[in-house]
This record gives C-alpha cells, sequence and structure tokens, in this order.
C-alpha cells in the first residue's frame, strides 16, 4: 500500500512542479473606461506591436476596431496585425490594435429607423450618435493620453458596424485617415444613409483619407447598396473596392481584412 501511496504521491508532486511552469499567454491587455456619454463602463481590448514601450519616442498607427470584444474580431484582427509586420513580410507597420468591445451593437451601430421591421427585429435601434461622440470625445482622447500614437487612424466595420462606419465616413470623415467597410448593412432604413449621403459629401481639400469597402456574394440589394457607396466616394476619396463573390456574410471578415491591410498600406 505505501508503494503505491508513494508513486501516486511522485506523480502528483510532478503535475504540480509542472503546474508551477505554466504561465498565460498574453495576447493583450485589457482597459475599461467609464463612457459619460453612454453612461457606463466599456471594455477595450489592447494589442500592442513588439517592442512597444511607453518609454519610447515612437509612435504607432493606431486601428479601432468595431465588434472588438474577445469572442468577436479582436483576436484574429490583433494576429493579422502582427504576422503582416513581420520583417520578411512587412505589409503592415508596427500597429495599436483598439478592440472596441459590445454592450449592445445594435443600438451603438445604428441610427433611428421608421421601418417598422427593423424596429421589430431591434428594438433597441437607434444610439449611433450618442455612440459616435462617445469615439469622438472619449475614446479617441483617452487613446491618445495613454498610448504612443501618431496621426494615422484606422477603422474597421463589418455589417452594423460597417453602417456605422460609413455613417462616421459621411458626417465626421476627419476622424479617421482610413476606413474599411466590409459588407456594410446600408439596407437599415430604407437606405435612407445613401439617399441623404449626397447632402454630407462636399469636396475636401488636401484630405487624405483612403476607404477600402467589399462585399460577399451577400444578395442584390447587399451588392446594388455597395455599388451606390464605391459610386458616391470615388469622386472625393482615395477608394477601394474589392468584392469576394467566394464569400457570404459571416466568412468574409477575415480575408478582407488581410486584403484592406495590403491595400491601404501598398508602398508608392
Amino acid at each position: 500500500m505505501k508503494k503505491y501511496f508513494f508513486a501516486f504521491y511522485i506523480l502528483f508532486a510532478s503535475v504540480c512542479c509542472n503546474a508551477q511552469t505554466t504561465k498565460p499567454f498574453v495576447l493583450g491587455q485589457i482597459d475599461q473606461v467609464y463612457s459619460k456619454e453612454l453612461s457606463e463602463n466599456r471594455v477595450l481590448n489592447i494589442y500592442l506591436p513588439q517592442g512597444y514601450s511607453p518609454d519610447s519616442t515612437a509612435t504607432y498607427p493606431v486601428i479601432y476596431l468595431l465588434d472588438g470584444s474577445a469572442d468577436e474580431d479582436f483576436i484574429h484582427i490583433a494576429g493579422l496585425a502582427q504576422f503582416l509586420n513581420f520583417s520578411w513580410i512587412n505589409i503592415l507597420p508596427k500597429t495599436i490594435i483598439v478592440g472596441i468591445a459590445n454592450v449592445d451593437r445594435r443600438r451603438d451601430f445604428t441610427f433611428p429607423t421608421h421601418n417598422a421591421a427593423d424596429l421589430k427585429q431591434s428594438p433597441t435601434s437607434g444610439g449611433s450618435a450618442t455612440f459616435i461622440r462617445f469615439i469622438k470625445n472619449e475614446l479617441q482622447p483617452y487613446i491618445q493620453k495613454n498610448y504612443k500614437i501618431n496621426q494615422h487612424s484606422t477603422l474597421i466595420g463589418e455589417s452594423f458596424g460597417g453602417l456605422l462606419a460609413t455613417e462616421i465616413l459621411l458626417k465626421e470623415p476627419a476622424l479617421f485617415t482610413d476606413y474599411i467597410i466590409i459588407s456594410p448593412s446600408l439596407w437599415w432604413d430604407d437606405e435612407s444613409l445613401l439617399k441623404d449621403a449626397k447632402k454630407f459629401l462636399h469636396p475636401i481639400t488636401n484630405h487624405h483619407t483612403q476607404v477600402y469597402i467589399s462585399v460577399g456574394n451577400e444578395g442584390k440589394q447587399m451588392q446594388d447598396d455597395v455599388d451606390t457607396l464605391v459610386n458616391l466616394l470615388k469622386p472625393l476619396y482615395k477608394t477601394f473596392y474589392y468584392p469576394f463573390p467566394e464569400e457570404n456574410h459571416a466568412t468574409i471578415m477575415h480575408r478582407s481584412v488581410y486584403k484592406a491591410f495590403e491595400v491601404l498600406n501598398k508602398k508608392e
């Protein structure tokens, strides 16, 4: 009996010792900020590039990622940023990723709608103006104060996030230097954002905004809406359009962002 107990003890001790050498694999850090605009705490998932130091004079571009929760798009977009910065690839410069974790994406990413079906599907919708103020007045100043960023900033949005990114581009274009808009839900409120777009668009001098737009095989309305958006933006911005007919609404995000990083950071 004693020898069996001793063997068990050795096995248990070995497991414990091995366990003591285990440590977490850290991809980023989590910041929490209180938003007066939204009257709630918001979680930010932050990816910092290799070599980042708050004591360094180096500064970095920043990508703001809608749908930036850990169980949404943060991990794989941070992975793309890390991969495309490898020295033998060198497509994307060292970049900070700010993933904005969701609380109620339909509330935050949509403007008010008069469509009864929209309201039935999304009863909490209509809060995009407040969320845009959060980005402008609270989130961006927080990142500027606490991280070593430069003047180059990108917004990534897909689906309802793409709707919000389009709304910001039309109404507050100077908030970001680059926009990555994927499969935007421009059908919202009977396509009112597209119908009203011309009253927001106006010639901008010395504005170097780049816009990347893509859509998958997602039906005629989605395709027609994206075509309309691209044609509206081309006269004013450096606009890139890349369709992904082999992808659908659920699968387009990763491949499209990879392409966007290539296109928007192409060496002249």
